[in-house]
């Protein structure tokens, strides 16, 4: 029996959650097909000091950027969830006291062979940013996939 963490983590068996925005509501879910854009990057600052005799700068970390998250899935008849979720960025007015409503925690686990989180990455205050439809080719013979792309404010990592 191989001990955990002798074999690569497979990638395809993950699931992703939209966190609930009234007390009420249900958890929403889309199955998806791919997740990419998990990363992100601290910005780097470079300074040099007036009165240093050397002749670099020194490098300093500076603010965090995420990274916009993509998500695709196929398409299937009546199902409109994706386009009834962009359509609440309508209400995002700035000052308007309902904007923050709309806003939600996404998260998106990798799983094990038992169905169990490995890795959780959860996107903070998450929302819709772009939907793209399937392209339509008359000579093409593939399954017909739509894109969203979530905007985000901070990605936390959970091991």
């Amino acid at each position: 029996m191989p001990a955990k963490g002798d074999y690569p983590i497979p990638k395809f068996h993950f699931l992703v959650e939209w966190a609930s925005i009234k007390p009420d509501e249900t958890e929403f879910r889309i199955g998806f097909t791919e997740v990419s854009g998990l990363d992100f990057e601290i910005r780097l600052i470079e300074y040099g000091a007036g009165k240093r005799n050397q002749y670099y700068k020194s490098k300093q970390p500076g603010l965090t950027k995420f990274s916009n998250v993509t998500c695709k899935r196929g398409t299937f008849e009546g199902d409109f969830a994706f386009f009834k979720e962009w359509k609440k960025t309508y209400y995002f007015q700035e000052g308007n006291k309902t904007a923050s409503q709309y806003r939600r925690a996404v998260t998106i686990k990798l799983l094990n062979e038992k169905h169990d989180p490995i890795i959780t990455w959860t996107l903070q205050n998450a929302w819709p940013s772009k939907i793209q439809s399937t392209d339509l080719k008359s000579d093409a013979n593939e399954v017909a996939i739509e894109t969203m792309e979530l905007v985000h404010e901070g990605l936390e990592i959970l091991l």
